[in-house]
């Protein structure tokens, strides 16, 4: 049997950084340093992770929250097409609404 061996490169790009200057509360400031030190990060680190986190997190859903309401107004439009009812529409968008909200 033979064995091949493989060398994988990684090339990191670096992006462009801006500086920012942040007001942060002393015992905030302590905390950020206690977890970082058990994480064996830096501050600076540790707080550009919590940012990426966070911000992960908001991007996803500010796209899950478009994509709903892309499709909240596709279905309406649909659903106009093969019902004259108004509140028939009404109803059923009310029902999957409190379905995708469930």
């Amino acid at each position: 049997m033979s064995q091949v061996d493989e060398v994988i490169t990684l090339q990191i790009k670096p992006r462009e950084t801006e500086a920012v200057l942040l007001q942060i509360p002393v015992e905030a400031m302590r905390s950020l340093e206690e977890v970082a030190t058990s994480r064996d990060m830096s501050v600076d680190a540790l707080l550009k992770f919590y940012i990426g986190q966070g911000l992960r997190q908001d991007a996803a859903k500010l796209f899950s929250d478009r994509l709903l309401e892309k499709t909240f107004a596709t279905t309406s439009t649909v659903l106009a097409r093969h019902i004259d009812s108004k509140e028939e529409i009404s109803t059923i968008l009310q029902e999957i609404q409190a379905e995708v909200i469930r």
